[in-house]
């Protein structure tokens, strides 16, 4: 699998995504032809060779021509990306960077999503950075993206609102729940930086193991004295291609709960979207025996299931954190006993090969309704699977 790992010690922004994979071997002529059919105007996208405390590095522009840029809402923006004429996967993911962006301004203000008008990140050569990292990507034929924890900054920075503390409520709202490192001077990692790695990266880790095959490096528009204004991009492979996601994890300690209630929240859980729901006996404050309940589950759905746990449970405190899941690929997979059909689903990583697996449900249907044991269903359809052809 072909992956690209961020290295970000001084912090992410548009233009230093853009700049490392262009110095990383993505072709600048052919990310302005792709971008060719955004329905804006009015700017160039240049490329110069420049150094950062003595390191060779890309610094990528976007002049503007002179005039002052309009606010943009996010409907308007995601209309412009809509007519870009690019790939769907190229548009959906500048969507989603933008999408981000706006609810995290929007939380900030305490307004609706659309009552927010973009101003820096809405200007063209912001819209420019984000979609051209994402082309660039694709000319890379990047699978996958990893990324360092980032350092946010501190101190201040002037915006259209005025001097704001950094690092900026709109960053931290983007990177709540992941990796930051609260260091540094001014303001290290933009929201649009924020934004995009938060939605083309699969992992945020300190260096996955690849083999090494290109070295971007893109260059800030500041100069440090205390370290290179770099960020730093590898291309290369990993040696399996598993499926990966990121979920989050919920739980909580509970030492004063009847069974029954923990029983009956699994099926809460479960039935507002988590996606597996667990409890381990542990020992709490005094050696009183207690009860870790764990949720297992999509970021979308989180505040619905804490309000589960604290309306169910009673619990003065809820811990979440992300985690990336290996997966096997897999696919639905129906096979005929004796009594009829059952459901059951395959599962396979590179070439090794599947493994079926009976759907309980469906057993458990079928041995109640013909009278039999419930392990003769398993075992008649695992016999079933082996006798037929493996789908490919």
């Amino acid at each position: 699998m072909r992956v690209a790992y961020f290295d970000c010690p001084s912090g992410a922004s548009g233009d230093m995504l853009l700049g490392a994979l262009v110095d990383a071997g993505a072709p600048l002529d052919a990310i302005a032809a792709a971008l060719a059919g955004l329905p804006v105007s009015g700017y160039r996208l240049e490329q110069r060779p420049v150094q950062r405390a003595g390191i060779a590095a890309t610094k990528v522009d976007v002049p503007l021509e002179p005039g002052e840029q309009p606010h943009r809402s996010l409907s308007t923006i995601l209309g412009l990306i809509r007519d870009s004429g690019l790939p769907e996967d190229d548009i959906a993911s500048g969507t989603a960077v933008f999408s981000a962006l706006a609810e995290a301004e929007a939380k900030v203000h305490g307004v609706e999503i659309e009552a927010i008008e973009f101003h820096e990140v809405g200007a063209v050569d912001a819209i420019v950075d984000v979609l051209g990292v994402v082309v660039a990507l694709r000319l890379l034929g990047v699978e996958a993206c990893y990324v360092s924890p980032l350092p946010a900054g501190a101190g201040t920075a002037r915006t259209a609102h005025g001097e704001i503390p950094v690092p900026g409520p709109a960053t931290l709202e983007i990177l709540e729940g992941l990796p930051v490192r609260f260091e540094g001077v001014g303001e290290l990692t933009t929201p649009t930086g924020a934004a995009i790695l938060m939605t083309v990266v699969q992992e945020w880790i300190d260096q996955p193991v690849m083999t090494v095959e290109r070295i971007g490096h893109g260059a800030g528009r500041r100069e440090f004295v205390e370290q290179p204004n770099l960020l730093r991009l590898f291309v290369g492979t990993t040696a399996d291609s598993p499926e990966r996601d990121q979920v989050w994890v919920l739980e909580t300690n509970l030492d004063d709960l009847p069974a029954e209630v923990i029983g009956y929240c699994y099926d809460l859980l479960l039935a507002a979207g988590a996606l597996d729901v667990f409890s381990t006996p542990v020992f709490m404050k005094k050696n009183r025996p207690g009860v870790l309940l764990s949720v297992l589950a999509p970021e979308s759905v989180l505040p619905t299931l804490e309000a589960i746990l604290f309306r169910e449970t009673m619990t003065f405190g809820i811990r979440r954190y992300p985690v990336t899941r290996s997966k096997l690929r897999r696919q639905a997979c129906t096979v005929q006993t004796p009594w009829g059909p059952v459901q059951g689903k395959l599962g396979w990583r590179g070439d090794q090969p599947p493994v079926f697996t009976p759907e309980y449900e469906d057993c458990a249907r079928v041995a109640r309704a013909h009278g039999v044991a419930l392990r003769e269903v398993f075992a008649q359809a695992q016999r079933a699977y082996m006798g037929s052809t493996v789908p490919s």
